[in-house]
């Protein structure tokens, strides 16, 4: 099964044009099959603004308490995703909104409770309940949410959803999707570089902040076994596509 995953920042939510739904065609018409993991960031911090709450964020990483974790499955499950499978079912497609409850969809742990409060990262995906869904020619629209062996919930980085999610299903393809085209050196937007040039980049400031989980995500999900990972602001331009070694 050739699979294509997508992971979309709370911004490029906004942005479900007809673009973005006929290269969603486009894919399915070539036999792939699609997955969206879906941020929020933008709404979690505009719903914390209004309720008078900080937002405290750390190498990219929301440090997350158990208000902010509250607000975050909140606003993720109750405005985000279905505003997403909204749109995906005008456009005509089959979209199921799934959260790390639906059959252990998405198990994680702690990563440092101290410094980051209850900020997760994925131990295991249920594949096979993703395989079944895409077999019916559904578009699992997910959320990053995770929940411990505990029954504690997380709030996972996105980009770390998305490539353990490529990575359990073997994925062509993996764009991570974000507000602007790529990762840019200078006044030039990169159109590839190897993961060789990623450790370069950050000694060098040329990528910092949210940009980091990205390129740490792209990193893993290339070791794992996806194809080709890519950073971008929409999925009919390449943006800075990352591969093991450049031509050449």
């Amino acid at each position: 099964m050739k699979t294509v995953v997508v992971k979309m920042g709370g911004v490029a939510s906004d942005n479900l044009n007809d673009a973005f739904f006929e290269k969603i065609s486009s894919w399915q018409e070539q036999g792939y099959q699609v997955i969206i993991v879906h941020g929020g960031g933008h709404y979690i911090s505009t719903m914390m603004k209004t309720l008078g709450l900080e937002v405290e964020v750390k190498e990219g990483l929301r440090v997350t308490s158990d208000e902010t974790l509250e607000i975050t499955r909140m606003v993720l499950l109750g405005q985000v995703q279905p505003m997403i499978t909204t749109y995906f079912q005008q456009a005509g497609f089959h979209a199921l909104g799934l959260n790390a409850g639906c059959d252990q969809l998405i198990q994680g742990e702690v990563i440092n409770e101290e410094q980051l409060g209850f900020v997760g990262q994925v131990t295991e995906v249920n594949h096979q309940l993703l395989q079944t869904l895409l077999t019916k020619k559904h578009i699992p629209v997910i959320a990053p949410l995770g929940i411990t062996a505990a029954g504690q919930w997380l709030n996972i980085n996105a980009d770390e959803v998305a490539w353990k999610i490529a990575a359990s299903l073997q994925a062509e393809k993996l764009y991570l999707l974000t507000d602007v085209p790529g990762i840019k050196k200078e006044s030039e937007w990169l159109k590839e570089i190897s993961v060789t040039d990623i450790q370069q980049l950050k000694t060098e400031k040329v990528v910092t902040g949210g940009m980091l989980p990205k390129l740490d995500s792209a990193q893993k999900a290339l070791m794992a076994g996806v194809k080709s990972v890519f950073i971008s602001n929409t999925i009919d331009s390449f943006g800075t596509e990352i591969k093991f070694a450049t031509a050449g």
